[in-house]
């Protein structure tokens, strides 16, 4: 354990962005000793004994269906090609040879428009750029990545307002913070070394503001293993913890930016020279009744005046959020009112100051700027097709539940997945299960197991075992949230059996495609010659076609905003006006919030034991006592919790004072039962928060 987490390779959890050439304890800053359970969590997965091609041998698909996340989770690695044929009872074991022959028929046999290509965040730029590139050879543009179930909000939201999607500072910059929002998130869970960049904040006399339904202990004081004070005294975070009702976000910003203007703290010359619609946006302030505000956000109207204070006195500002933001109907108009806020008073455009999506896997950024998107950015596709001399697809492409829905529809039947867990991480798990169901063929390509294997089941399902990104024979390279790129080394494999995923790639492109196309797969299988094309293709990375001499990791270029320098149309950031929506319920509803537990990553369960909320099972509804006794139930008693969608029985009540009354907490990927396939119909995020549930005895 201890050799492969100082092996040279980024982590393989959240996108703070740690390892690379420097070490797999080194952050971005140089600084070492940097780690977290997180991490140590995912590296004991993948140094698991083999097991999981035994266990679905040995397990019927109902007995699979049974197993809950952690159990599959612990079942071992993957080792070997494993088929499910619809009407079979096992799954049954297959050689290579096999599974990429009857992978390539099924392409060949399949009109294009009629598949589609998902990627996780858990693979390499190198194989996220080779496959999508495969799929637009091979003729579709259905190809898309799991940040259309999670940060996709950000990245619209912030194209909108300021003409980039991803961070708009450096570490450095939050760390030189005199105070930094985090909004709807629970790093201590999900992104633990970020703790250590508030400790640095804190350090510095620093504040912090937190905004959130519930109270995260961990948001309150953290014990941060690398510094020895605060490994043993703890370090105070929040100075100021709001709780506004789930789906009170914009209306709470809202009031913090009316508060501003009243104390006539915004910038004025700023909005003027640098930003569009400032003026409206001003107005509509002006005339914001309070009293709206304070009953939309659920937030008392001096606690909103005490937050804009605070914003007022600081000087330097950070703004970060996690899916509490993104994941609502309106998860797009709370990104572009966060940055309404930061713009208000300059704080985007300078060093030390500006936005910040905290993204939750360690490449899910670099699927997306390799081109995993339905729709490719003019200069990438413009490159491309200069480059290979092809016409590529301009067909619209679905996005992530476009997929999922055509695919229910019978519009689709093939479908390949890279890594990840498609079925759990879908609102409505019934229908997922039901629409997957659907395919001729459905591909996965993991080390472990997970929940899809066992409920999204096409007519034959195919599972390919492959490396971790450690254990990859060639370097490869991924981003962080900070758009910084770092390279990987590999390193030598624990089992036989599992391939490269670039291996994987290009076996099949080469079969499906054929020789003498416009890519030489053969040439592609050498990671440096794939770097090479990304250098030529994708704006930013043009350092990366020589990472491999120079050893040089590098942050990519136009996406840090330390000056006032925007790229959207008329180079001015754009202000952006919204209606404040209502918060929704009634006496009998309760808001439901999904989350993930201490002991889990994503879909991946490591642990069923929640240490921070005091919680040993995950079958259970995190209720504040007052709706306990006002609906007339009592803490550990087991009830049906019901949504429009679903059902949920035998969960069991726990009390949870730290949850503001009206809204529950309940455990993702579990839960996703219950939410609605309700979108942002900007992002087409689905709004995993805010799902109105009933509790029936």
């Amino acid at each position: 354990m201890w050799k492969a987490l100082r092996s040279r390779n980024t982590c393989k959890t959240c996108a703070v962005g740690m390892g690379g050439q420097a070490g797999g304890m080194v952050n971005e800053a140089g600084r070492s000793l940097e780690m977290c359970k997180k991490s140590v969590q995912a590296m004991a997965a993948d140094l698991q004994e083999a097991g999981a091609s035994e266990h679905l041998t040995s397990h019927a698909i109902s007995q699979l269906k049974l197993q809950t996340p952690y159990q599959l989770e612990h079942a071992g690695r993957l080792t070997q090609p494993m088929l499910y044929e619809k009407g079979q009872d096992f799954y049954r074991p297959i050689s290579w040879d096999d599974a990429l022959s009857r992978i390539s028929s099924a392409l060949k046999e399949t009109p294009a428009e009629d598949s589609f290509w998902y990627f996780s965040g858990r693979s390499s730029n190198e194989a996220g750029f080779l496959l999508q590139l495969f799929a637009r050879l091979y003729g579709t543009n259905n190809v898309n990545n799991c940040s259309y179930y999670c940060h996709q909000a950000s990245g619209v939201g912030l194209s909108s307002a300021v003409g980039s999607g991803t961070a708009t500072v450096v570490l450095d910059d939050v760390e030189h913070a005199d105070l930094v929002f985090v909004i709807g998130g629970n790093p201590p869970s999900n992104h633990p070394r970020l703790m250590t960049t508030l400790m640095q904040v804190k350090n510095k006399k620093g504040k912090v503001v937190v905004i959130n339904p519930a109270v995260e202990v961990g948001l309150v004081n953290f014990k941060v293993p690398s510094n020895p004070f605060s490994l043993l005294f703890g370090t105070r975070i929040a100075d100021l913890y709001v709780q506004p009702h789930i789906g009170g976000d914009l209306a709470l910003l809202t009031g913090i930016a009316k508060s501003i203007q009243e104390q006539e703290a915004y910038d004025e010359a700023f909005l003027q020279t640098y930003c569009d619609g400032s003026e409206q946006w001003l107005e509509e302030l002006r005339n914001v009744p309070w009293e709206e505000i304070t009953s939309k956000s659920g937030v008392s109207e001096s606690e909103i005046r005490e937050m804009a204070e605070l914003y007022a006195q600081a000087k330097n500002v950070i703004f970060c959020w996690t899916m509490g933001i993104t994941h609502h109907e309106h998860g797009v108009q709370n990104v572009q009112a966060i940055a309404n806020l930061a713009l208000m008073r300059a704080m985007v455009g300078r060093p030390h100051a500006g936005l910040l999506p905290v993204r939750g896997h360690s490449n899910v950024q670099g699927i997306g700027s390799v081109g995993v998107t339905p729709k490719l950015k003019d200069a990438i596709f413009d490159a491309l097709q200069t480059q290979l001399q092809v016409e590529l697809p301009t067909t619209p492409g679905l996005d992530t539940l476009g997929c999922m829905e055509a695919t229910d529809r019978g519009e689709l039947s093939l479908g390949v997945c890279l890594g990840g867990n498609l079925y759990g991480s879908n609102p409505d798990l019934d229908f997922a299960s039901q629409a997957l169901s659907k395919l001729k063929t459905l591909v996965y390509i993991n080390t472990t197991l997970n929940t899809g294997h066992a409920h999204a089941l096409a007519d034959q399902t195919i599972i390919l075992p492959v490396l971790a990104r450690d254990e990859e024979p060639q370097r490869t390279t991924q981003e962080s949230m900070f758009n910084f790129v770092r390279i990987s080394d590999g390193g030598p494999r624990r089992h036989e059996g599992p391939r490269s995923e670039i291996e994987v790639i290009t076996d099949i492109a080469q079969e499906v495609l054929g020789t003498k196309g416009p890519v030489d797969w053969q040439a592609m299988k050498e990671a440096p010659n794939i770097r090479a094309a990304i250098s030529k293709t994708i704006p930013g990375f043009e350092k990366i076609g020589d990472i491999d001499q120079t050893n040089d990791e590098f942050q990519i270029g136009g996406r840090t905003f330390h000056e006032p320098q925007f790229a959207t149309p008329n180079g001015k950031a754009q202000i952006h006006c919204h209606t404040l929506p209502s918060l929704r319920g009634d006496e009998q509803s309760l808001r439901l919030m999904t989350v993930r537990s201490e002991g889990q990553f994503n879909t991946v369960v490591y642990e069923e034991t929640d240490i921070y909320r005091g919680v040993d099972r995950r079958d259970v509804i995190l209720i504040n006592p007052e709706d306990i006794a006002r609906l007339g139930f009592q803490d550990q008693q087991q009830v049906s919790v019901r949504s429009e969608v679903g059902e949920l029985s035998n969960i069991v009540i726990h009390a949870y004072n730290d949850i503001r009354a009206g809204n529950v907490l309940m455990y993702f990927p579990e839960a996703n039962v219950l939410v609605p396939r309700t979108t942002d119909p900007q992002s087409k995020t689905p709004a995993f928060k805010g799902a109105l549930i009933t509790l029936h005895a």
